[in-house]
């Protein structure tokens, strides 16, 4: 382990404070999100509060190893780390067990393990390893395209498991891609195709070019004096098209019914009744249940252990996709602020430790973890409060589960040892 002249330990002190407060709320409301018996036994294994604090305690030796690892070990293996990621993936297809639709976990004995957890802290260290490479130049198109292999291939791999949950996360690398210098282009880009998405989806295709071809005229017409093409608009316009239909095409004919009506309730496109008052008791019970969760918590909340929807059992598997519904009733406004400003904590920590790191490897791997995090932790708050589509992603250190904690603690501890090496890299 990594010490400074005195002989003490490096580890950013804050970092590792934020994640057991984290750690430790987290449970206390798994605690009350499933606990059944009218007296309490904390290690009770038929519970999900019992096995998410044996987790717990099999965390810290996760960390105690993590950290005892030399640093540039990290870095020299990334690829070998990565590889055998991918490798674990592909033997889903072949050893896999089938939990909820999905085929992402390996059973073993009475436990189940979901190796996508893992490819999480695999991929931001390939992705850093590479970024960080003498030879590589982010500018450079070839660069860029290898670096979104890098990503899209345990994405691919999880999304044939039908996790597209956990597939969208990958999207969050971006960031790291923006950080590290790509052109202002791809915002630009991606901006463009997020609203041309929704704008496709809520008034359709028609309505959406007219839009499109009055703000181009309106470019056009500011920029005459540049002498610029009108068939540059016009080629525009047309790939705008495509895209629309493409959108509407992807949406009525490629995604599942259950998706289309997820995207359905969040844009506010079905209009009858009847139907919507259907989807509250099929597809958007577990939203429906935690809105009403959260809005009974009111200022302060109705107290630990004291929520009635939460103790009722109203929201299904309240203790993993939908925890934070259990801050919210129970610890009311206050709380829930309390858990936002832990998480926005340690997310600007990591950033603050990632700009200070001397290598690149280093600095590229911390924004990797920020941006996952970030991911996770603003699409599922945003989810259980009803203001994106419903993705089933884990709040991170809060969803109950072995795999996901795990994985979690090993993104951010690897960052830990690798911040706790810097004052070796001068």
């Amino acid at each position: 382990m990594s010490r400074d002249s005195s002989g003490k330990y490096n580890f950013d002190w804050i970092t590792i404070s934020l994640f057991m407060l984290l750690v430790g709320f987290g449970w206390l409301n798994i605690l009350s999100a499933s606990h059944s018996d009218e007296v309490l036994n904390y290690f009770n294994l038929d519970e999900p509060y019992g096995k998410q604090l044996v987790f717990i305690g099999m965390t810290f030796i996760l960390i105690i190893l993590v950290l005892a690892v030399d640093a540039k070990f990290y870095e020299r293996f990334a690829s070998v780390i990565y590889l055998i990621s991918i490798l674990s993936l592909l033997g889903l297809f072949l050893f896999g067990k089938n939990v909820n639709g999905a085929t992402s976990w390996y059973s073993i004995g009475s436990m189940t393990l979901q190796p996508s957890e893992f490819a999480k802290f695999a991929t931001s260290l390939a992705v850093a390893k590479y970024i960080s490479d003498l030879q590589t130049e982010m500018n450079r198109l070839s660069d860029q395209l290898k670096t979104v292999a890098i990503i899209a291939i345990p994405a691919i791999l999880i999304l044939l498991q039908n996790d597209a949950g956990s597939t969208v996360v990958y999207a969050s690398f971006f960031f790291v891609f923006y950080r590290e210098g790509i052109q202002h282009i791809y915002l630009i880009i991606g901006f463009i195709i997020i609203v041309l998405a929704v704008l496709s989806l809520k008034f359709g295709v028609a309505i959406t070019l007219i839009i499109c071809a009055v703000i181009m005229g309106i470019m056009f017409y500011i920029k005459r004096k540049r002498r610029q093409s009108i068939f540059q608009y016009i080629i525009a316009l047309v790939v705008f098209a495509a895209f629309a239909f493409g959108v509407k095409f992807f949406y009525e004919s490629i995604l599942k019914p259950h998706q289309q009506d997820r995207i359905s309730l969040w844009l506010r496109l079905e209009k009858d009744p009847e139907k919507l008052a259907e989807m509250k008791q099929t597809i958007l019970y577990n939203l429906h249940e935690s809105e009403k969760a959260i809005s009974s918590g009111g200022l302060l909340g109705r107290g630990f252990m004291q929520g009635t929807r939460t103790t009722g059992k109203f929201v299904p598997e309240q203790h993993t996709d939908y925890i934070f519904s259990t801050v919210g009733e129970e610890w009311g406004f206050a709380g829930s602020v309390l858990v936002i400003f832990l998480f926005t904590a340690l997310l600007a920590r990591i950033i603050f430790l990632a700009e200070s790191q001397k290598n690149q490897f280093s600095r590229v791997y911390g924004y990797c973890v920020a941006s996952i995090f970030f991911f996770h932790y603003l699409i599922n708050i945003g989810m259980v409060m009803g203001l994106i589509p419903t993705i089933g992603i884990p709040l991170p250190f809060f969803s109950y589960g072995g795999s996901g904690l795990w994985g979690f603690t090993i993104l951010l501890f690897i960052f830990v040892k690798l911040d706790s090496n810097k004052i070796n890299e001068w």
